[in-house]
């Protein structure tokens, strides 16, 4: 059957079937997704992935894939509503039958997740030969490329004579009393970023940096757009946020610093993509040829350009005002426990938010 009207053709019937009792809409998703991607004949020369990272960056780098090689790709993206659960939810679904073959996240912490759950295979590409270890999944069930950081980011002209916090715990101090602005700790990178310092400090002294925080009057902000604009505007002087906000905020012409914290001590988050490919995936010859792909350094190139991440590998080029994470001290973590901590430390967050 031709593919466009074979999907035409189940799209009317998934339709009726959503109309069913929701006690068997779990099984029309699966159904649907048994039909869409399998029902319409064989398609040996493509690869599925399901990808977490904003398409307006990542399409691209998939087009150029497909042009490169002569393999279709046919990608599921998240949407800004389901914020990267969706893709996750989906793939533990169809465990029994996966249509996924790679998994691009754009971070590792949902990879972790289906680590835990025994859904993804080993793959040591030989692309990540000079990747450093720390962004490597030790077991060889995932694999990092282009990051993010969280960095300090701090409005020149209201910081003129005023010291600038070089420290996480700078923040904590009198003299930034009510002048630094970070997202709300319940979603995003900044539960990431809290997670990781909860594993670093430990839980109780990481509860009690979170209250020194509050107690200091830190503003929180709806995300970290949001953290980059009241600083870009100069409605506050400073504000937690990571790199790609920082660095449009630069290219945009703001008057705008960037410190990257605690480089002598505990060293500064880093956020990297993660590729990985799905156990039991229908098409794990060309789910390897794509996973080789994005952890190239051409990919890392085009990233750098499109969203201003920072490549992994070393000798990438990229724009001047894109640093290397070679130069950066990272934080000593494991993404494993951090993972973990990202579910544990909920509670507590959303009881820190809600509680003056």
């Amino acid at each position: 059957m031709d593919n466009l009207h074979c999907h035409k053709k189940f799209g009317l019937i998934y339709i009726r079937m959503l109309m069913q009792p929701p006690r068997i809409k779990f099984f029309v998703i699966s159904f649907f997704s048994i039909l869409v991607f399998g029902g319409c004949g064989d398609r040996p020369n493509e690869v599925v992935v399901y990808n977490t990272v904003d398409h307006l960056f990542s399409e691209p780098v998939l087009r150029d894939f497909e042009r490169e090689t002569g393999i279709k790709v046919r990608a599921v993206f998240d949407t800004e509503e389901t914020k990267s659960t969706g893709i996750l939810n989906r793939i533990i679904a169809e465990s029994d039958n996966p249509r996924c073959d790679v998994f691009w996240s754009g971070d590792p912490l949902r990879t972790q997740v289906l680590k835990s759950r025994s859904l993804l295979e080993v793959y040591r590409s030989p692309v990540s030969a000079d990747i450093a270890e720390n962004f490597i999944d030790p077991d060889g069930q995932w694999i990092g490329f282009s990051s993010r950081a969280r960095v300090l980011i701090y409005n020149k002209n209201l910081v003129n004579e005023e010291p600038i916090p070089h420290s996480i715990f700078d923040l904590t101090k009198e003299q930034f009393r009510g002048k630094v602005a970070m997202a709300n700790p319940l979603f995003g990178t900044t539960t990431f970023h809290i997670a990781a310092l909860f594993s670093v400090l430990g839980e109780e002294s990481g509860r009690a940096f979170m209250q020194q925080l509050k107690a200091n009057d830190i503003v929180i902000a709806t995300s970290n757009g949001d953290v980059k604009r009241r600083v870009s505007e100069g409605s506050i002087p400073f504000g937690l946020t990571d790199t790609d906000d920082a660095f449009t905020a630069l290219q945009n012409g703001n008057p705008i610093g960037v410190v990257y914290l605690d480089q002598d001590s505990l060293g500064t988050l880093i956020i990297p993509n993660t590729v990985s490919l799905i156990k039991g995936s229908p098409n794990a010859g060309n789910g390897k040829r794509l996973i080789d792909f994005l952890l190239s350094k051409e990919t890392e190139t085009k990233l750098a350009v499109s969203c201003a991440q920072m490549p992994l590998h070393s000798g990438v080029k990229t724009p001047d005002h894109i640093p290397s994470v070679l130069g950066i001290k990272a934080m000593n973590i494991n993404y494993a426990d951090v993972s973990a901590l990202h579910e544990t430390i909920q509670p507590f967050l959303k009881q820190w938010v809600e509680n003056p």
